[in-house]
């Protein structure tokens, strides 16, 4: 279970070090995608894998289905954390998150989120009051 804010940044060759704690389920392998929101996922690759066949499971007939599973499966990158824990985020993923020097990851349950550091506090600034104002609609019978 993936939990907590950490503040790594991103060095000049684009690579990104993950938070020590969640090196050990990260060791087999990870998948980084386009996350909603304009930042990264990072599924552990047997999570990526359970989530990858229900989407591949949605009908294709249907044109947003399409775009999505396009979308997910194209913006998709594979990678091994090297010896530091480091791994190496790729241009276009760089890019379609914002991300520069200054990251926040966040523990997001089954995947890590990498937010540019500035975009992530805007995002908690727009969401705060609604998280405090939450009622039960929003998750029945959790609370």
């Amino acid at each position: 279970m993936f939990l907590g804010t950490h503040h790594p940044k991103l060095d000049d060759k684009g690579r990104l070090t993950l938070p020590a704690k969640f090196r050990e389920a990260m060791a087999g392998g990870l998948m980084v995608t386009k996350g909603q929101d304009h930042c990264l996922y990072v599924f552990p690759r047997d999570e990526f894998e359970q989530m990858a066949r229900k989407v591949a499971e949605a009908p294709f007939t249907n044109e947003a289905v399409r775009a999505y599973q396009r979308y997910l499966f194209a913006g998709t990158d594979e990678q091994e954390p090297d010896g530091q824990g480091r791994i190496k985020i790729a241009t276009e993923l760089r890019r379609y998150a914002g991300l520069t020097k200054e990251c926040v990851v966040i523990g997001a349950i089954n995947r890590l989120e990498i937010w540019q550091a500035e975009r992530w506090q805007s995002y908690l600034d727009d969401h705060e009051e609604g998280y405090a104002q939450a009622r039960e609609e929003v998750l029945p019978g959790v609370f």
